[in-house]
């Protein structure tokens, strides 16, 4: 999903300008003439500061006196923000983007389920039982894509470490980006896998509550590789 959808002139030239940089069409270290910019998209140069201010919160371009708006070194860019997410999917990194999520999601879920189960309250299995119940009832991918990413901030949430529950930013451009690959190529009921885990939290059963995660995440990356054409020893680094 695009988060300057429907925010007019200016979100529009935010992305278009941040999808020009991750896809390289902008290089590493040139500066960007934004006289030439706002005549190409006929925007006014108020509206191109304030672009490139939000880019600049993003880490990918910088401004300097005496030598202007240039384009930062990826490596300070911010690849967790989901729009730059969006952007490198946009621009053919998809399996390259997912692999990183999935990477990621592999190392921190199934320990956050694990401590879940070791301090999960009534509250939080409440909210999991209400996610699930999300997960039968949904019609259409966003209702489905909306379901599951509140069963995994509950999940997060259950763990009661604050930092361990802003992990969603991973979260979310992960299931949008599967949703928009594997929506209808596979019939699979999401709802008794994500179960199995709620289940073990609610025993207190750490090892089987990551075990279960672990399971419902390999299933989902094997999902992905099927319908991109990408084999498992691609979407793994070795």
């Amino acid at each position: 999903m695009n988060a300057y959808s429907g925010r007019g002139v200016h979100g529009q030239t935010v992305s278009t300008l941040g999808a020009r940089i991750v896809a390289g069409d902008i290089a590493v270290g040139e500066v960007i003439d934004l006289g030439e910019l706002g005549r190409e998209l006929d925007v006014s140069m108020t509206v191109l500061r304030e672009a490139t201010k939000v880019l600049a919160a993003k880490g990918l371009v910088e401004a300097r006196q005496k030598r202007g708006t240039y384009v930062r070194a990826r490596e300070h860019w911010n690849l967790l923000d989901s729009d730059v997410i969006r952007w490198r999917s946009e621009t053919g990194d998809t399996a390259e983007v997912l692999r990183d999520l999935a990477e990621v999601r592999a190392v921190v879920e199934p320990a956050a389920a694990a401590m879940a189960a070791q301090r999960r309250q009534d509250s939080d299995l409440s909210e999991l039982d209400a996610a699930l119940e999300d997960m039968r009832r949904a019609a259409g991918p966003e209702a489905e894509v909306a379901a599951d990413l509140r069963w995994h901030r509950a999940m997060l949430r259950a763990t009661h470490n604050d930092m361990l529950a802003r992990m969603d930013v991973f979260i979310e451009p992960a299931l949008r980006l599967r949703d928009a690959l594997v929506h209808g190529a596979s019939a699979d009921d999401p709802v008794p896998s994500h179960a199995e885990v709620v289940e073990a939290v609610r025993r207190g059963d750490a090892d089987a509550a990551a075990a279960a995660v672990a399971s419902l995440l390999d299933k989902a990356s094997h999902d992905v590789a099927d319908v991109i054409g990408t084999g498992e020893k691609e979407m793994q680094r070795e």
